[in-house]
């Protein structure tokens, strides 16, 4: 299905709108902002929480269920659109809040189509950020609009748009924990809301809706979802490889692939210096239909790394000085969602990337700074066996975009994307309810 609006009816490829789009990345006014450190050690008196380091108008604070506060700042930037920064998480309990990301960005949405004709960066080629769309009231309930200046606007005389999205969510079930039958005692549960921001950007005929979601037992969900229309001209899918939309089977649209790619710059407890780790899980088959026996090994991440997801493979970022109550190091699980994996370009071959940080390095394809001679302009350039010091992750999830008849009109949100879950920033759940805040590794 192609969503790229086209100038007319009689073209078969779409025209990409190219207005804005220069050869150097476009910067939003306010700078990268990073907070200070949490406190690493749960011993330290307590402190009055530091505001992030940015103006109220830029400044986001929100308190959830069970007493969880999140902080951040944001920014708009000229190509990857809506930029979190200096994000941290305080949940009830902790006397400071606990910096988990210095920045957190989209870093590409790749779209390459499946006859080879078009291929897309969105976000570096297309002007996804010059796309943000003006929200009504209706579309943040309970929330805030936020007015969002657009640098290199398509219109310059109206660069501001009230386009991002500050608001909670019901997220269903935060907890439950009930009773065996026949027994008389409380059944615990908590309904959850989430933290939700969101900014709906315009390409073509694609509107992307980036989300961000902050939950009370300090969970992040980050995603994407594709809604918009099917475009009219693109229609002829002449490689076969399409489905037909319409009746009969005269009208096809063409398949094509979304690859998005998240950038996240990790700053756990304030320090940049964090480890990553990788898990594997192996099974063993054993006679007479015994239960099979699973093994987990750990292997510290100590160089730049493409990794590719497994059945039972999963990756966590650890602080390198903060402690929960147990003393066990604070770290954040990468959660991959659904993906189907583009193999056409070497930079969509992978699920994770690691890399360690350099400044110029900022998209995942079609990277617009000078990153040098061999520097390389896409991330499967950046992963050279070189020593993780600061380390970069990037996560793609990519979506196989076969059109049916149910896309039309307008098309029904596709969602892809994945999560950041606390492995360890807390001892316990931190909505545990007092009455079981005893059952700390036994019960009392």
């Amino acid at each position: 299905m192609r969503l790229r609006r086209t100038t007319g009816t009689s073209t078969h490829r779409p025209y990409r709108r190219t207005a804005a789009l220069a050869a150097a990345p476009l910067l939003a006014a306010t700078a990268l902002l990073t907070g200070p450190a949490a406190q690493a050690a749960p011993e330290a008196p307590a402190a009055p929480a530091p505001a992030p380091q940015c103006s109220a108008s830029y400044r986001i604070t929100q308190a959830l269920d069970g007493g969880t506060v999140w902080r951040m700042c944001w920014h708009y930037e000229g190509n990857a659109g809506l930029v979190l920064d200096d994000i941290s998480y305080q949940p009830k309990g902790e006397s400071a809040p606990i910096k988990v990301l210095t920045t957190a960005k989209l870093a590409q949405i790749h779209v390459p189509y499946d006859d080879g004709t078009n291929e897309y960066d969105d976000l570096t080629g297309q002007g996804f950020a010059q796309g943000l769309q003006k929200l009504a009231p209706a579309e943040c309930p309970g929330g805030t609009i936020k007015t969002v200046k657009v640098p290199g606007a398509w219109d310059p005389a109206h660069p501001e748009v009230g386009g991002l999205c500050a608001t909670t969510r019901a997220r269903g079930h935060a907890y439950r924990l009930g009773t065996y039958p026949g027994e008389n005692t409380k059944t615990y549960q908590l309904q959850g809301n989430d933290l939700l921001l969101y900014t709906v950007n315009k390409v073509g005929w694609y509107e992307y809706i980036t989300e961000w979601r902050f939950a009370g037992d300090g969970t992040m969900t980050m995603q994407v979802g594709a809604t918009g229309t099917v475009s009219p001209g693109d229609y002829d899918a002449g490689d076969g490889r399409g489905m037909p939309i319409g009746k009969g089977a005269k009208d096809y649209a063409t398949s094509h692939s979304h690859n998005v790619f998240w950038r996240l710059n990790f700053g756990l407890d304030g320090s940049s210096g964090n480890k990553v780790e990788q898990f594997d899980s192996t099974t063993t088959t054993r006679p007479g239909g015994r239960t099979p026996t699973i093994r987990t090994t750990r292997t510290p991440v100590t160089k730049e790394l493409a990794g590719d997801a497994g059945p039972m493979r999963w990756w966590r970022v650890v602080s390198a000085t903060g402690k929960n109550k147990d003393g066990h190091p604070r770290s954040y699980e990468i959660v991959p969602g659904h993906t189907s994996k583009y193999t056409g370009r070497s930079y969509t071959k992978h699920d994770i990337y690691f890399t360690d940080y350099k400044k110029c390095e900022q998209f995942a394809s079609n990277n617009l700074a000078n990153c040098g001679a061999r520097g390389g302009k896409s991330i499967d350039a950046w992963v050279n066996g070189q020593p993780l010091k600061h380390p970069i992750a990037w996560v793609n999830i990519g979506f196989h975009h076969i059109a049916r008849d149910e896309d039309q009109e307008p098309m029904p949100v596709h969602w892809q994307g994945f999560q950041l879950a606390p492995r360890d920033v807390t001892a316990m759940n931190p909505l545990t309810p007092p009455a079981l805040s005893g059952h700390n590794g036994h019960y009392e």
